[in-house]
Formats: structure tokens, sequence, C-alpha cells
């Protein structure tokens, strides 16, 4: 396993990381524990969760994978050997079970910090991200920005003080930011710059073979603000093992459990997977090893956060860690996204 540091830290996270959110639901306590113990034997040390998780989130499994990681984490005594990132959950998504006032203020962040402490059963959390904008913007599958009715104001200095606070007070090491855009990415800087207050290190964004919408603009923010990706949903929930080409029905993969996440299952992004899969084929590479090489050879990622709802599925994406990519196969792979560009943004 390699390991980067996190940007302008001296915290080092593997290139891989650990997603959780099928831990509470797909998953069950002592199946989570399993891939926790795989993940760190197998040099994981980053795991990311979130207070909403599992997925999709229910009143009934809401905060389910917090406490899942905080009891493995009492067993193991492991604490130490991890790094350990969750997120806050924001507004205009319909999760008012989660907490009444879905907005970010000093309140909410430090209810929510408080609340995931108690869940995870720690004393801190290394990686503490705003899950999605609180204001209305293109993000989970919009693909363009429309100006919408919005009672949102600026309040990202209010929310940097108080990121600030809690990092004084010891609860959170760092902070990033997920599901945003160029612009909120900039103001976030901005207001660090201008008054002092914590620096994002991170940003939490999907990025895939079949959704490269990341390197339009945020790739260069990245590059030259030095702020770090998290890629998420790096196998377009198992569209890019390619196990839907056989024919096969997978009753139980997230893509068939979950119908609104249909934006990886288009008419296009399965021409695109198709045409990915023979260029991983030709070169003596599986799919899944195509597709999370290409991702962590990017100069932008930090790290790729891989889920599983099986250790066996685990074994796999873990194992693709040491494959690296031939400029011939990036030049073919990026051949297929002149031809199918992001058919799932």
């Amino acid at each position: 396993m390699n390991y980067n540091f996190l940007p302008r830290t001296e915290t080092r996270v593997s290139e891989i990381a650990l997603g959780t959110m099928t831990f509470g639901q797909q998953n069950s306590e002592s199946e989570g524990h399993d891939q926790l113990d795989l993940a760190l034997d197998s040099g994981i040390n980053f795991i990311d969760t979130a207070e909403m998780y599992s997925v999709p989130s229910m009143k009934e499994t809401s905060g389910s994978t917090e406490k899942i990681i905080g009891s493995w984490l009492k067993k193991s005594g492991k604490r130490d050997q991890i790094i350990l990132a969750t997120k806050i959950a924001g507004p205009n998504r319909g999760l008012e079970f989660i907490r009444e006032d879905l907005r970010y203020n000093a309140q909410t962040l430090r209810h929510s910090v408080e609340k995931s402490l108690l869940r995870l059963q720690t004393d801190y959390i290394d990686l503490y991200q705003l899950h999605w904008p609180e204001r209305k913007t293109n993000y989970f599958g919009q693909r363009n920005y429309s100006v919408q009715e919005d009672a949102w104001e600026d309040n990202i200095n209010t929310v940097l003080v108080e990121l600030q606070q809690l990092i004084q007070e010891g609860k959170i090491k760092h902070i990033g930011l997920s599901n945003e855009t160029p612009w909120g990415v900039m103001r976030f800087l901005e207001e660090s710059k201008r008054h002092n207050l914590p620096r994002i290190a991170t940003i939490q964004n999907p990025y895939s073979l079949l959704n490269r919408t990341f390197e339009t603009s945020l790739s260069e923010v990245c590059h030259h603000e030095n702020v770090g990706l998290l890629a998420y949903s790096p196998l377009a929930f198992g569209i890019l093992t390619g196990k839907f080409l056989s024919g096969e029905s997978h009753p139980n993969a997230r893509i068939n459990l979950f119908p609104r996440f249909s934006r990886y299952n288009s008419e296009n992004a399965t021409k695109a997977t198709v045409l990915y899969h023979q260029i991983a084929n030709d070169n003596g590479l599986t799919l899944t090893q195509m597709a999370l090489a290409f991702i962590r050879q990017q100069f932008f990622v930090t790290s790729t956060i891989i889920g599983a709802t099986s250790l066996e599925q685990l074994k796999k994406n873990i194992q693709t860690s040491q494959v690296v990519l031939t400029q011939k196969v990036i030049d073919e792979i990026n051949q297929v996204q002149e031809l199918y560009p992001n058919p799932s943004p």
C-alpha cells in the first residue's frame, strides 16, 4: 500500500480508503468489523463515513455506520492506527430525522460533531467534512448550474469560525468539503486566507471512468490551491466491475436495490463500459483493476474510496493498489471518453 499526506498536513493516509456506507443496511455489524479488520491488515489506514450512513439514509438506520465503526474501535483498541473521516449532513435532502435544523451554523456543527464522537466512541475526528453544499447548486448528478430560488446567505465565515473552535478543542483535526463546485471551494479558501481560519485539505466528490467532470475545473483548483480529491464511487456502483455485462441480474447489487442511483445505469454508460472492458481485456487487466488504477494515477487524487458488500469484493479492490497503467492504456481510455464523455455525472 502506498500513502499520501492530506495536503498541507502531516497526516498520512493510504491511497485506498475504506468506504463504509453499506454498514448497517447491506452489511451487519460483524461483517463491518470483518471489513475493517481486512482493510487494516491490508495497509488501509483511512476510513470514511458520515452521520447519515447507511445509504440510502433512513430514520431507522441513520448513524448506524458510525455506531458499527465505534463498536469496532472499542473492541479492537486500534484508534491510533487509523485516520477517521466523517461528514455532517446538510439541508435540501429531506433528512430532518437527523437534525431538525439542517443548516450549517455554530450550533448544528457542534451538535453533529459531538453526536458523531459518541457513536464512533472516540475523542477526535481526523477529517470533518461538509457532506454537500448548504446552498442549492449542481451536485449529485446534476450536470449544469441553474439559478434557483434559495434562502441561503453566505455563512462560510461562521462555519469556519466554529470549525476553528472545534479544532482548538481537539474534537476535530482537519476539515474538508464534499460534493462541492469550484466556486464553493474557492469561497472557503478565500475566507480562510482573508481571516486566518482553518483551510480545507480535501474535497470528496464522485470520480470514475464514467464521470470525469472533476477534471473540467476542480482539478485546476486542486493543483493551484493544493487541495486533494477523495474520489468516491470509483466503480460507479459496481458498473465498472463489468459484472453487469454478462447479462446476469445481480438483484442484490446496489444499482438494483437503490434505483434512484440510476445515473450510473444510462445507455451511454453501458456503451462506454463495454469499450472500457475491451481495453482492459486487451491489456491483460480486469476492468476493476483498470478503473481503480486510472483514478489513483491522477495528480489531484489523494485517496480513492472503495466500498464492498463482501470480503471477496473488498480483497479484489484492495489488490489493485499496485497496478500501474501504461500510457497506451491511458490513451485508449481517453479515446472512449471522447466518444462518451461523462455519461454518469
